[in-house]
C-alpha cells in the first residue's frame, strides 16, 4: 500500500461545495481506501491505497454531494520533496504558501508576477510546486489574485506552510 495526501481545492469556502470531512472519510474507506485522515475542513487527505487514485475520488465525491471539486494527489515522497524544497524561511508557516500545481507550466510570464507582486513578496517556481512568501498576508494580493494569467493551463491549490507541515508529519 502506498501513502498518498489529496488536496482539493474550492470545498467549504463560503457556504459553496459543502464537503463534510467526516462523511468523506466514510465514503472512502467505504471504497476501498484506508487509513483515511483529514486535516482541518479546507480539503487536506491522506490515505492508502496500492495505486494512484485517478479521478475515482472526485467521482466519489461527485456521486454523493453533486459536485467535482478540482483536486490534486501527490505520493508521500513528492509531496515531502515539495516541502524539503521550500526555499523560504521555516518558522515562516503563515505567511509562506504552497501552491500546488497539477503539472509543470509549460509557460510562466515572470513579467506579469513582478509586476503583481507586493514588495515584500517573493516566489520561486521548482518543477509543479510555486512558493510564494508573503509577510504580509495574501488576501489582498495581486500576485496571488492574478497568478493564473501568469501560469496558464495549470491547475493549482496552496497551503500554508503550517498545512503541509502537518499533512507531512500524517503521512508518517
Amino acid at each position: 500500500m502506498k501513502t498518498w495526501v489529496a488536496l482539493l481545492r474550492g470545498i467549504n469556502v463560503g457556504g459553496h461545495h459543502k464537503l463534510p470531512m467526516k462523511r468523506l472519510v466514510e465514503l472512502m474507506e467505504g471504497n476501498g481506501y484506508s487509513g483515511v485522515r483529514t486535516y482541518i475542513q479546507s480539503g487536506n487527505v491522506v490515505f492508502r491505497s496500492p495505486t494512484q487514485p485517478g479521478t475515482a475520488i472526485g467521482d466519489l465525491i461527485e456521486g454523493e454531494f453533486g459536485f467535482r471539486p478540482a483536486l490534486l494527489t501527490l505520493g508521500a515522497a513528492e509531496f515531502r520533496q515539495a516541502l524539503d524544497n521550500n526555499p523560504y524561511d521555516v518558522d515562516a508557516g503563515k505567511t509562506v504558501h504552497v501552491f500546488f500545481c497539477d503539472k509543470k507550466p509549460a509557460s510562466v510570464d515572470f513579467e506579469l508576477l513582478d509586476s503583481l507582486r507586493a514588495a515584500s513578496e517573493h516566489y520561486t517556481l521548482i518543477g509543479k510546486v510555486f512558493y510564494l512568501h508573503a509577510p504580509d498576508g495574501i488576501a489582498r494580493s495581486g500576485l496571488v489574485a492574478k497568478m493564473g494569467k501568469a501560469l496558464p493551463g495549470v491547475t493549482m491549490t496552496a497551503r500554508n506552510l503550517n498545512t503541509v507541515r502537518k499533512l507531512a508529519d500524517m503521512l508518517g
